[in-house]
């Protein structure tokens, strides 16, 4: 079996465009189960996601940044800003860290409708304006709740009432901690767009906590990985989650994400084809328009190899593809296979037999069939 893509070795895993200012976290932090060790070099845009299991360092590096909680030795430079530097003598309290804070539940005051938590929070921000609130009401489409009690919000409202709250301040800066942990499946659906909406439109970086693979693929531009309060991967999403390291962590969630792009329409069959860097899929019309971006996720285990392609089948996505790597998975019985279709990457997941018996090798070409695809956006 050949290495994987070396990915874990990208702890610098900024990517900037328009000249933003990358940030640079140095944090140690001993838990009594674990000790929280990471040196990055993040994006200073987009939204950089922090992923792992329950108790992985996930919070504990928020509140470090946030200045929650101190940590010796630490260097905490946001978009070109100190805010924390031991070496240099340099430390900043929270309220002297211009950043915004989302947490799990919408902390809004019961005895103020959303103008008055909007402007509460406006008030305490030293140089904030009125117009960057009235720009944190539209982005997030709270304009028709300002005169509503806080008791009357659904969940997925108190949340971006939240995440207003916080860019009205103009921060460098914004946390946001499992801001949907709190929510059911449908009001998940329902903020989903508007978070995507922050990622497309704000030029501020973000970071981004959660341990839901659907959020991972939905919002990451940049994906940190987090096990034991250490970085296992780091790097742009789409690279990072066809690490043959990281479907481990995913379980049934591991598969490829890819960028596409709306190219065509079978009105009779209710089909869209999408063009990305490698072919072509079909997926179900959902009546975007063409040439609109979008994102799709291929699970590696709606995807199958044949040595030579395909007749007489179901399956309407048919890939040339060659194996680039082949890992093991989290049970002896199961292979992840890389492969690479044009210039993007999928992920199989077959057993192990399979890999043996059609005697699968690094270099080989072969036909990917793409059982099921799922646009994320």
């Amino acid at each position: 079996m050949s290495a994987p893509l070396n990915l874990s070795s990208l702890p610098r895993c900024a990517r900037n465009d328009e000249g933003a200012l990358p940030s640079r976290l140095r944090l140690k932090l001993q838990r009594a189960d674990f000790a929280l060790d990471v040196d990055l070099e993040l994006p200073g845009q987009g939204i950089t996601v922090l992923f792992g299991v329950s108790g992985s360092g996930k919070t504990s590096l928020l509140r470090c940044v946030a200045g929650l909680e101190r940590t010796p030795g630490a260097l905490v430079s946001i978009a070109g800003e100190t805010w924390q530097d031991d070496a240099a003598g340099v430390y900043r309290p929270t309220w002297q860290r211009s950043l915004g804070y989302v947490f799990q539940e919408a902390s809004l005051f019961e005895h103020l409708n959303v103008r008055g938590n909007l402007q509460f929070g406006l008030k305490r921000a030293k140089g904030a304006d009125s117009s960057a609130l009235s720009d944190a009401i539209d982005l997030l489409g709270i304009v028709a709740l300002l005169e509503r009690k806080t008791s009357q919000l659904s969940g997925g409202e108190r949340q971006r009432v939240a995440i207003a709250r916080a860019l009205a301040t103009q921060p460098r800066l914004l946390l946001l901690d499992e801001p949907l942990a709190a929510l059911d499946h449908a009001r998940r659906q329902d903020i989903l767009p508007w978070l995507e909406r922050l990622r497309d439109e704000l030029k501020i970086p973000m970071l981004y906590v959660t341990h839901s693979s659907d959020e991972v693929a939905r919002l990451a531009d940049t994906l940190v990985v987090l096990d034991e309060g250490q970085v296992k991967a780091c790097g742009p999403v789409d690279k990072v989650l066809v690490g043959l390291d990281m479907p481990v962590v995913l379980g049934d969630d591991a598969g490829a994400l890819l960028s596409a792009r709306i190219e065509t329409r079978d009105e009779r069959w209710h089909l869209a084809r999408l063009a990305f860097n490698g072919g072509s899929l079909w997926v179900r019309d959902t009546a975007l328009p063409l040439g609109r971006p979008v994102r799709v996720r291929v699970l590696a285990r709606d995807v199958s190899i044949a040595l030579d392609k395909p007749s007489h089948t179901s399956i309407q996505n048919l890939l040339p593809c060659v194996v680039q790597a082949i890992g093991p998975d989290a049970h002896a019985s199961q292979t992840l296979i890389q492969l690479l279709c044009g210039e993007s990457v999928l992920l199989a997941r077959v057993t192990s037999r399979a890999v043996y018996e059609l005697q699968l090798t690094p270099g080989l070409q072969v036909w990917a069939q793409v059982k099921s695809v799922a646009l994320v956006e």
